[in-house]
C-alpha cells in the first residue's frame, strides 16, 4: 500500500486494509513480494497530481499490477493514458470496490487461512495516536478548493459509531485522538435530528457533544480541521476542563477582507480576533494553528501587508503556509489578477519570516514551564522525543528529551523545558 495526501485518505488505506486482512490478504512491506500493489492518490492541487501520478508509475515500473484508488480516481482516464496497463481505478473512499478489484486480481485459494484482525483495524500510524474521522465531504464551495467534486458534500457518521470505534482504538493502546473531516465543525449538520444512544443517554450528532463525550474516552483528544462557525465558542470551556486537548486548527486562508471574498470565505476578520482574545481568556495555553494561502488571484501587496499586520495582533501559534497554485477544475482560475510566481515566493518567504519569529518567542516563553508531553520514540543512546499538547504529529514541533532511557512510546509524561528554538523544546522528564 503506497498512501498518499492528507490524514482522511490515511484512514481510507486503513479501512481498506483491515477488510483485506479480514479477507485473509497479508501486506507485503516492499513491492517485490507483492501480488499487487495499493496506490491511494491524492488530487488536491496539480503537484500533488503529479506526485501520485510518479508513485503509479514507480509500483508499475517495480511491481507492474497496481490499483489506483483515492481522490485523483475522479481522473481515471488521465491515469489510464498514461498508464494503461493499470488494474483498476476507482474513487476517494470507495472501498469494497477497491477490495473487489484485489480479489479479482489476486484472487484467495479456497478455504483460505483468515489472520485474527484487531477489533481497532490495521492502523497505518504509532499504536500510540490514532486518526479518527468523523465525515465525509464538504458543504463548502471555496474558490481554490476542488474536495467536494472530489468526496461530496458533507455526510456526517453516527456519533454512536465515532465513539464506539475511538472506545476500540484506546482499548488497543491509543493515547491521543486526532479527529478528522473536511469540515469538523460542520459534523452533525445533515444529521442533526438523529441522536444516538450511547452508555445510555442520547448523543447528539454535534461537534461539540461529540468532543465532550471522545474527551472521556480518551486522554488526548485533538482537533482538526475546525471552521471558526460561532458555535466553535462552546468547545474552549471542554478544554479549559481538560476533557479536550487547548488546541485549534482553523484554516483561515487570509484575513483581507476582499482575498477572502475572492476565495468565498468568511470574511469576518476583526471578530476573529476578538474570538480568539476571549478563547485564550477561557483556556489561557490554548494553541491556535492555521494556514494561508499566498498569491492569490488579486491579491494585492496592501492585501498581503493586511494579512501580515493581521497575523502580528493574532499571534497565531502555529502556522503553514501555500503559495497559490491552480487547480483543474477550480472556479479561482477564472479570476483576474494572476500573481506572477516570484512575487508569490518573495510573499511566502516573508510570512514563513514573520510567523517563524511569532513562534520562536511564544516557545522562549515557555522555558522554565513544566508541560506535559507524549513520548513518540525512545532512543538507544538515552534521549527521547516527543509531543506537548500544542504538537501535532508530523506538522507541528517536538519536544526533544534528555534522561529518558526509562521512558516507552505513547507515555505521557511531565517535562521540564530547558530550551527552545523556532519550532521546537527541548527539555527533561520530571523526576517521580
Amino acid at each position: 500500500m503506497v498512501s498518499l495526501g492528507c490524514p482522511k485518505n490515511l484512514v481510507d488505506s486503513e479501512r481498506i486494509l483491515t477488510k483485506l486482512r479480514s479477507d485473509g490478504y497479508a501486506m507485503s512491506p516492499d513491492y517485490a513480494g507483492a501480488d499487487v500493489v495499493l496506490v491511494n492518490t491524492c488530487g488536491f492541487l496539480d503537484s500533488a497530481k503529479e506526485e501520485s501520478l510518479e508513485a503509479i508509475g514507480e509500483a508499475i515500473a517495480e511491481n507492474g499490477r497496481v490499483i489506483v484508488t483515492g481522490c485523483m480516481g475522479k481522473e481515471a482516464e488521465v491515469i489510464r493514458q498514461r498508464f494503461p496497463n493499470v488494474l483498476a481505478v476507482t474513487g476517494a473512499h470507495q472501498y469494497e470496490e477497491v477490495v473487489g478489484a484485489v480479489h479479482e486480481a489476486a484472487p484467495m485459494p479456497p478455504s483460505p487461512f483468515v489472520n485474527l484482525v484487531p477489533d481497532a483495524g490495521l492502523k497505518l500510524t504509532p499504536r500510540h495516536y490514532s486518526y479518527l474521522k468523523i465525515s465525509e465531504g464538504c458543504n463548502h464551495r471555496c474558490a481554490f478548493c476542488i474536495i467536494p467534486s472530489l468526496r461530496g458534500d458533507l455526510v456526517s457518521r453516527r456519533p454512536d459509531a465515532i465513539l464506539r470505534e475511538a472506545e476500540k482504538l484506546v482499548e488497543a493502546g491509543t493515547k491521543e485522538l486526532l479527529v478528522i473531516s473536511q469540515d469538523t465543525s460542520a459534523y452533525g449538520v445533515d444529521i442533526r435530528k438523529e441522536p444516538r444512544m450511547w452508555k445510555g443517554q442520547e448523543v447528539v450528532p454535534h461537534m461539540t457533544d461529540l468532543a465532550r463525550e471522545l474527551g472521556k474516552i480518551a486522554p488526548w483528544v485533538r482537533l482538526h480541521y475546525v471552521y471558526p462557525y460561532p458555535h466553535v465558542d462552546h468547545v474552549i470551556p471542554l478544554m479549559a476542563e481538560g476533557l479536550v486537548l487547548p488546541y485549534l486548527d482553523i484554516p483561515f486562508q487570509h484575513a483581507s477582507p476582499s482575498v477572502l471574498r475572492s476565495m468565498k470565505r468568511p470574511a469576518n476578520e476583526a471578530k476573529v480576533l476578538e474570538r480568539l482574545k476571549n478563547w485564550r481568556s477561557i483556556a489561557p495555553d490554548i494553541t491556535i494553528r492555521s494556514t494561508f494561502v499566498v498569491g492569490f488571484p488579486g491579491e494585492t501587496e496592501a492585501d498581503f501587508q493586511y494579512l501580515l499586520d493581521w497575523l502580528d495582533e493574532a499571534q497565531l501559534d502555529r502556522v503553514g503556509a501555500f503559495r497559490f497554485e491552480p487547480v483543474e477544475g477550480a472556479s479561482a482560475n477564472d479570476l483576474p489578477g494572476a500573481v506572477p510566481e516570484e512575487i508569490k515566493e518573495e510573499r511566502y518567504a516573508r510570512i514563513m519570516e514573520k510567523t517563524a519569529a511569532i513562534s520562536a518567542a511564544k516557545l522562549q516563553a515557555k522555558v522554565g514551564r513544566t508541560l506535559e508531553v507524549i513520548v513518540d520514540e525512545v532512543d538507544p543512546e538515552g534521549g527521547a522525543t516527543g509531543r506537548s499538547q500544542a504538537d501535532a504529529p508530523e506538522i507541528d514541533g517536538q519536544v526533544f528529551l534528555r534522561d529518558a532511557g526509562h521512558l516507552k512510546q505513547g507515555d505521557i509524561i511531565q517535562v521540564e523545558i530547558e530550551d527552545a528554538d523556532e519550532h521546537d523544546l527541548y527539555g527533561a522528564p520530571v523526576a517521580g
